[in-house]
């Protein structure tokens, strides 16, 4: 084998023995270098034939191609022969370029190959993905994948970060028989040097999410008008423990319903000022789906039980009340596009980012979905005051959502995915779940949707105990 310089986290790549290798990281972290020397020295040694592919390949310029013809100068590979599309080695082995999003047989062609290196791998489709998976099979054929982590919602991130994310997080690394993951950023790479002078300005002036996505490979959970930020987020992830607040107050079971098709369903559990739980459902129909959530509303022996009415889940008033017959659980239908609550009351945000001058709510908002998303924003914002900024605030308007939630990710990539849509008339107005889609190409927003109503307290008789007044231990400002 010749020997070959690399990053120190690469080393493991050499001696693994499973199929599956992934390398993710942020800007300047050497994988792409570093797996480029790997693929050379496969192609080298063994004479194999190996696929360099990506999602989206307009041209050869797209692609590793000239990663590998700079390689090759710089190491002095003798006997390659470089052609403008193609790259062969003389003796056997070479490499060939593809994109997958407009040329589904250019994946099922790939069969003949021991390796593939799919580049940008975060940009990969489902399909994609499927079909890329069981094509490269001969005898010990290895998947080797680089990327820069995008949403965690994303086909690539749900099915290689987001089930090992304790252990990456943990550990920088995840191994078992069929999977390598490699966490790898600039601070792994010994070719870093010239770009630290960039590094340092981004992280003076640009946001601490942004700097993250691009320097530490972060999930980018956010997009343009995005009314709550990544880090708001993250300030509220065990905040009750950090703050020294408990969960107490109205239990509350918010569900967006869906039926058959590519949606999910969504649920979310509030006691009092903290998030315990957040849940999809992916099968199933919409009544599927309501006895799902009244099962758990139950299980739980919530308060209040909400659901959202606008479309198909008007159909469910009569359902959710059999369900829930003799319970002590309130119930009522969320409609977003009705007029806010409480309309001639003024709306005062302790964020005071999106309006200094008080309006009453009718003023204000749009219709009532955007009036509760607004909410949730208020409360996320708090509690980032309250954590990060040491602002004394009231836990009564903080939002703590409990780090035992399992789709936490993707929970984050919905919530910090919401847009603004700007209003003529000077309201504030969310962008509707259709736009989204149709638009910003982002899923749909379920588990966030639920977020936004659990918010709301369907309550009439229940006695709710606030006897107990919990004061975080932090500054007072």
């Amino acid at each position: 084998m010749p020997e070959i310089e690399l990053p120190e986290k690469l080393h493991k790549v050499l001696t693994t023995e499973a199929r599956l290798i992934v390398v993710i990281g942020g800007r300047s972290s050497g994988k792409s270098e570093g797996f480029g020397r790997i693929m050379l020295m496969k192609a080298q040694t063994e004479c194999a034939d190996i696929l360099c592919g990506r999602e989206y390949q307009n041209s050869i310029e797209d692609s590793v191609h000239k990663l590998f013809k700079n390689l090759i100068e710089e190491l002095g590979v003798q006997g390659a022969n470089v052609l403008d599309k193609k790259i062969d080695l003389i003796g056997g082995g070479g490499f060939r370029f593809k994109g997958f999003a407009r040329n589904s047989a250019a994946v099922k062609s790939a069969q003949g190959f021991k390796y593939s290196w799919i580049e940008e791998a975060q940009d990969l489709s489902e399909k994609s993905l499927d079909d890329l998976l069981p094509t490269i099979r001969a005898n010990n054929s290895k998947l080797f994948f680089t990327a820069n982590p995008q949403a965690s919602g994303d086909p690539f991130s749900q099915r290689f970060i987001v089930p090992f994310q304790k252990e990456l997080d943990r550990d920088g690394f995840y191994e078992d028989d069929m999977h390598l993951i490699i966490v790898m950023n600039w601070r792994d790479n010994p070719w870093h040097g010239e770009l630290e002078g960039q590094r340092l300005w981004d992280k003076e002036n640009f946001s601490r999410a942004k700097y993250d996505h691009i320097w530490e490979g972060a999930f980018n959970d956010t997009v343009d008008d995005a009314i709550i930020k990544a880090e708001w987020f993250d300030s509220c992830i065990d905040a009750h423990i950090k703050l020294g607040f408990k969960p107490q107050g109205a239990k509350i079971v918010a569900h967006d319903p869906s039926d058959l098709g590519g949606d999910s369903k969504g649920l979310v559990y509030r006691h009092g000022s903290v998030i315990l739980d957040v849940r999809e459902k992916t099968t199933g129909d919409v009544n599927e789906g309501c006895d799902w959530a009244t099962d758990y509303a139950i299980k739980v022996q919530a308060d209040g039980f909400i659901w959202d009415g606008d479309g198909l889940g008007v159909s469910l008033k009569r359902q959710v009340a059999q369900a829930l017959q003799g319970k002590r659980i309130e119930y009522q239908m969320f409609k977003g596009s009705e007029s806010p609550d409480r309309p001639d009351a003024l709306y005062q945000p302790d964020a005071r980012e999106l309006d200094k001058k008080s309006r009453t709510n009718r003023e204000t908002f749009r219709n009532k979905r955007a009036q509760y998303y607004i909410k949730l924003r208020d409360r996320m914002y708090n509690t980032y005051l309250a954590i990060v900024k040491k602002q004394y605030i009231n836990p009564d308007d903080l939002l703590s959502i409990s780090s035992e939630v399992s789709c936490l990710q993707q929970f984050r990539s919905e919530v910090c995915r919401i847009p603004l849509k700007q209003n003529g008339n000077g309201y504030i107005q969310i962008m509707s779940k259709v736009d989204m889609r149709t638009k910003m190409k982002l899923a749909s927003p379920n588990l966030s949707d639920s977020a936004m109503m659990v918010l709301d307290v369907p309550m009439v008789n229940a006695v709710i105990d606030h006897s107990e007044i919990f004061i975080p231990d932090i500054v007072r400002i």
